[in-house]
């Protein structure tokens, strides 16, 4: 299934580095999709937009009613969709929760967070012509405590292994989160397919960040955000005024009037 874009993808590696961002809406994407090589539907919405502690109840309906909203905006970029927890938990519900994301979103791949035993299924899927991303370092959906990984050398070890497997298993790229400049930059080197960092150093292939983060809306700002705006304030400015202006009775004007 459309794999040219995932070809156009992989051979970015080494080459160009690859941008990224979460969406969970069409005006979104309608934005950011003119700018970005992958649009990714997150499971982060879990966090991001219904207040959640972590993303481990997000369903699978959710995920795919916020990626029938993106697949409206979206034109060039890949787009991927986050395959929520408990949706993969063997080869058969993987390939029946996958096959029913891709039908009612139409989306390029789906994403898997991998917990060390998951190959098989990502083989599978793959086999199945199901366009797979794969997950390592701090994974959300499994990980009860943040860490940052790969900062010893049985970490690191374990985390190139882990690389590795996923990229025989068929991938066709894989977020590193959270995982030491260091460590990071052997796995990009290793793997011939692309590696897509957030909070996990310039020596990935690209990068990928939560939107509402980079744009100051979420209050969530952790050592690898970088705020390149502040719509919070923008908002609150914008609100505060319309507030002002309808005390104030100059809204609705004649001009917003029937």
């Amino acid at each position: 299934m459309k794999n040219h874009k995932i070809n156009i993808l992989k051979n970015k590696k080494n080459k160009k580095k690859i941008v990224c961002l979460t969406s969970y809406s069409k005006a979104i994407t309608k934005i950011i999709d003119k700018y970005c090589d992958i649009v990714l539907v997150g499971d982060s919405l879990g966090n991001v937009l219904y207040g959640l502690n972590n993303t481990h109840t997000v369903s699978l309906k959710t995920m795919i009613n916020h990626a029938k909203s993106v697949s409206k905006g979206i034109k060039q970029s890949l787009f991927v969709v986050d395959m929520p927890k408990n949706t993969y938990n063997n080869i058969n519900s993987a390939k029946k929760n996958a096959k029913e994301i891709i039908r009612k979103t139409n989306c390029d791949a789906i994403k898997i967070e991998s917990n060390n035993k998951n190959y098989s299924i990502i083989n599978s899927l793959v086999n199945s012509n199901i366009n797979v991303m794969g997950h390592i370092g701090y994974t959300p959906q499994y990980k009860k405590k943040f860490n940052i990984a790969g900062l010893t050398k049985n970490d690191e070890k374990k985390l190139i292994s882990e690389a590795l497997q996923i990229e025989r298993a068929g991938a066709f790229s894989i977020v590193l989160e959270c995982i030491s400049s260091k460590t990071s930059q052997k796995i990009t080197e290793q793997l011939k397919i692309p590696t897509i960092g957030i909070g996990s150093s310039k020596n990935c292939d690209g990068q990928i960040l939560v939107t509402d983060d980079m744009l100051g809306l979420s209050g969530f700002y952790p050592k690898f955000v970088k705020k390149y705006a502040n719509l919070k304030k923008e908002i609150e400015k914008g609100v505060k005024n319309y507030r002002k202006d309808i005390i104030n009775k100059k809204f609705p004007r004649n001009e917003n009037s029937y």
